[in-house]
This record gives C-alpha cells, structure tokens and sequence, in this order.
C-alpha cells in the first residue's frame, strides 16, 4: 500500500515537473533539490553520482527496490532529482521496503 502511495506522489512530481530526470539533467541543476532517488538496479558510478548529489544539495537520497523507471515512466531511468520539498516529503514519509532511505554505508 505504501508503494502505491509512493508511486503516486512521484507521479506527481512528474505532472508537475517537479523532477529532474538522469544524471546529466540533474548535474546542470544549481540547487532546490529536496531528495534524490536511485534504482538499486543502477550501476556502482550511477549510485556513485547518486551520493555526490545527496551531498551537493545536503537531502536524503532514497534507494527505489522496484524499479525507478516504472514510477516515472522512462524507459532506462535510473536516477531521478525531486525538486518540491512537500512532495519530497510525502515521499519520505511514506517509504517502505520497495523505498528505503540510504542510511550510509558501504555499497559493494
């Protein structure tokens, strides 16, 4: 229940355009970035970058379980940028274990 729920607010976001889509979009953005979401599927540079912009814009980064690329739908998605902080907040407060919020760590 708490995906769909997830689901729907980054769906959101994405009728809003409040979301920033894929690495190289995300690196021209100079800040109001309130959280940043990964697909666990993504690659080690990709989640690399992931934690470079969670610290660039000082906010959470969430890691997606259940594929990024459906939420937003785009194909190849993997990494997205939430741009609306109550947005970015309905999302974090209604993460589960398909949405985790990256607590640190090691990432092998």
């Amino acid at each position: 229940m708490a995906r769909d729920k997830v689901n729907t607010f980054i769906g959101f976001c994405v009728k809003a355009r409040k979301i920033t889509l894929g690495s190289g979009a995300i690196e021209t953005l100079r800040g109001g970035v309130y959280l940043i979401i990964v697909c666990s599927s993504a690659a080690k540079n990709t989640f690399k970058l992931a934690l470079k912009y969670k610290n660039r814009f000082s906010c959470p980064l969430m890691i997606c379980n259940c594929g990024l690329e459906n939420a937003v739908n785009k194909q190849g998605c993997k990494i997205a940028a939430v741009k609306d902080l109550n947005l970015a907040n309905a999302i974090i407060a209604n993460a589960c274990e398909e949405y985790e919020i990256y607590a640190g760590g090691v990432e092998s």
